[in-house]
């Protein structure tokens, strides 16, 4: 299961507006902080395949210890990463040769996020 913490938006700064009167509590989840030994394992199976499904994934989340959408919102994440680095790397071989760059090269980062995070079991 999710870990949640307490109510967000209760503070002490003053009194709760009048949109929160009455209202259900809104809970967060909890950001998973991943040993060094769980990233540096991660990081080997990544270099391998940027791709974990199926019993591999099962395998390597009770191998680490950790819950398989742990271990697949990990790989989410780091391939958003990984497609980022490589915009820059190509960006910055382009102005070593004058190319002009677009106008913003995140632009294509919402779309590849949209479509990473589709989930089909197998």
């Amino acid at each position: 299961g999710l870990e949640l913490s307490h109510c967000v938006g209760t503070n002490s700064l003053g009194p709760a507006g009048p949109w929160r009167s009455g209202g259900p509590c809104k809970m967060k989840r909890v950001r998973t902080v991943f040993k060094p030994e769980q990233l540096e394992r991660l990081e080997q199976e990544f270099l391998k395949q940027q791709y974990m499904v199926g019993t591999e994934r099962v395998d390597l989340a009770a191998t680490l210890h950790l819950t398989e959408t742990q271990v697949k919102v990990w790989f989410q994440n780091r391939r958003i990463k990984w497609r980022k680095q490589s915009m820059e790397q190509k960006a910055a071989k382009l102005s070593q040769f004058g190319v002009i760059q677009p106008a913003s090269a995140d632009s294509t980062g919402s779309k590849d996020h949209e479509e990473d995070t589709v989930d089909v079991e197998l």
